[in-house]
């Protein structure tokens, strides 16, 4: 009876080693749409759905511990964990210190700006803005001398035209000086004076100079003003001001390129201050980008149709781990079957 009890013990210990063998620890973080916590608190996403069919074919137990970017790439360095995997992109200072497994995503770094105003849209509100206001002012107080000075001298002997209160006839001069300035010329208000004539002569020359003047004026606070923080490509972005997420790639690219940048800690909290207009762009990679732009919380951001650099995301290994060839070899299956195109289509909302 007591062999039979140490035969029973032996078995289970055996089985409890089997199982412990057969679990995987994979460190991991919020990265979507590559790994994020549903409702329920699991998690889900391209990279934790690929992890799960690994693990399926290999029979194994998936344990999923959350870190930040530098502590995933320190445990699986030290191995402190049998794997991570979220949106870990392949960089040669990474493989120095750790393995990865065959590249199963393709991306790129891009660049978010804040979206163009439409057209009307832009245009009324610069007809509001404090330049075009003051543009305005300027002009008006420039008709309202012109046509005070008619009005001075034609008062008494034109009152038919000139006549009136000195507020109506200060305006009757305000609305002669508008109409020969813009050459419209509808003749109910002429002077007869010598001296009202003077002051019609001079300001029909002065106008040549003062509506060309308005013209450019207004050109400028309306178009020019707004073409001038425009960013369509990588070089447009030296001297703005540029966002991006701490310790990513996107950083060490910035850096590599003698681009100054400022790090917050998600790309969500990048994204809000490119909206808030404390910054002029975001630089970071590209899918997760437009997944949270898709999510409805951040509004007047676009994303320029131009990568940057490419990328491949990987999971992340211990140098020398034993799970890279059957990582490799199952991930040829995976990612040629039908389930990794709906796992795509479901995250990403394409069809590949």
């Amino acid at each position: 009876m007591r062999l039979l009890s140490l035969f029973f013990l032996a078995f289970f210990f055996s089985l409890q080693s089997i199982a412990a063998e057969n679990e995987l620890i994979v460190a991991t973080k919020h990265s979507p749409p590559f790994a994020m916590k549903n409702a329920e608190g699991e998690w889900e996403g391209i990279s934790i759905d690929l992890m799960h069919s690994l693990a399926e074919k290999g029979k194994s137990k998936l344990t999923f511990k959350e870190m930040s970017l530098t502590e995933m790439l320190k445990a699986v360095e030290q191995g402190e964990v049998d794997a991570a995997a979220a949106a870990i992109t392949i960089t040669k200072e990474r493989e120095y210190l750790l393995d990865f497994s065959a590249p199963y995503f393709h991306s790129g770094l891009a660049i978010a700006v804040k979206e163009k105003e439409t057209r009307w849209f832009h245009m009324i509100g610069r007809l509001f803005s404090p330049a075009f206001l003051q543009v305005l002012a300027a002009l008006s107080l420039l008709l309202l001398i012109s046509g005070f000075l008619v009005w001075l001298f034609e008062r008494k002997k034109n009152a038919d035209h000139f006549g009136g209160t000195p507020a109506q006839g200060i305006w009757s001069g305000f609305w002669w000086a508008a109409v020969t300035m813009t050459t419209v010329g509808y003749g109910d208000k002429t002077p007869i004076t010598l001296p009202g004539r003077i002051v019609a002569l001079v300001w029909m020359f002065t106008s040549l100079m003062v509506i060309s003047g308005f013209t450019a004026a207004m050109t400028t606070v309306l178009t020019v003003e707004s073409l001038e923080s425009e960013i369509k490509e990588f070089n447009d972005l030296y001297g703005k001001r540029v966002g991006t997420v701490k310790a990513s790639s996107s950083s060490s690219y910035l850096e590599e390129s003698t681009m100054k940048s400022k790090h917050f800690l998600t790309i969500q909290d990048a994204l809000h201050a490119l909206e808030n207009d404390q910054i002029d762009a975001v630089v970071f990679d590209e899918p997760i980008m437009r997944y949270v732009l898709t999510l409805g919380d951040i509004h007047g951001v676009t994303i320029i149709n131009q990568v940057l650099s490419p990328e491949y995301y990987a999971i992340a290994l211990p140098q020398g781990s034993q799970l890279r060839e059957t990582f490799n070899r199952n991930l040829l299956d995976i990612t040629v079957s039908e389930r990794w195109k709906k796992i795509n289509n479901k995250y990403l909302n394409t069809k590949q």
